[in-house]
């Protein structure tokens, strides 16, 4: 089983990596096997409605000059999904919505697999880029997977998630989450997860 983990950053190793990287980790430990796909930091189109998916009724995007397809791709190929945005003004960033919107309108395969979303800011609005990124996987019928609290990391300089601990922890109960839905959908077996004792965090010195 695979999971693929889109990094939706600008940077390729900065902190929406360093969450995502903590969560490969953490499904590794579980035999689950994952790839993080960065989207990089040239311009992906918006979908314009066209059809032109649709029309043709090859599961792609009629435009093929950014990662759009490979990423559908990788997609059909996946049990499950992760998607990891900074944020930018309380919103994910603009490649990274776009990115989602072509590809699942263009018929990515993604309906009964399991999705979660994550987000990473400095300090405010991560909680609505979250829920931003979530809402398209309840319109595809895709089993949204939770943690230990809202799948929320913070850091500003490359690699300073790291630093938060609770924010890691949630990574790590995402990922052992994902690990167990998946598990659950292939053999019917399995427990779920028993939670890490809470290490909450606060930014105030």
């Amino acid at each position: 089983m695979k999971v693929l983990l889109i990094n939706g950053s600008p940077r390729k190793e900065g902190n929406t990596f360093t969450a995502l990287k903590e969560i490969a980790t953490e499904l590794a430990a579980n035999e689950i096997e994952s790839e993080i796909f960065w989207i990089g930091n040239k311009f992906v189109r918006g979908c314009i409605g066209c059809g032109g998916c649709r029309e043709r009724g090859e599961g792609r995007c009629v435009f093929g000059d950014d990662v759009c397809n490979d990423v559908i791709a990788k997609m059909n190929e996946a049990d499950g999904l992760v998607v990891g945005s900074p944020v930018y003004y309380g919103t994910p960033t603009g490649n990274v919505l776009n990115l989602l919107h072509r590809m699942l309108f263009a018929g990515a395969k993604v309906q009964g697999k399991p999705a979660a979303a994550l987000a990473v800011c400095r300090r405010g609005g991560a909680t609505a880029a979250f829920q931003c990124l979530q809402m398209p996987f309840q319109m595809m019928n895709m089993p949204l997977v939770t943690s230990q609290y809202w799948n929320i990391a913070y850091g500003r300089e490359e690699g300073q998630a790291a630093q938060d601990v609770e924010g890691m922890q949630t990574m790590r109960m995402l990922a052992r989450n994902m690990a167990w839905l998946l598990k659950k959908i292939r053999t019917g077996e399995g427990e779920v997860p028993e939670r890490e004792p809470w290490t909450p965090m606060s930014f105030v010195r």
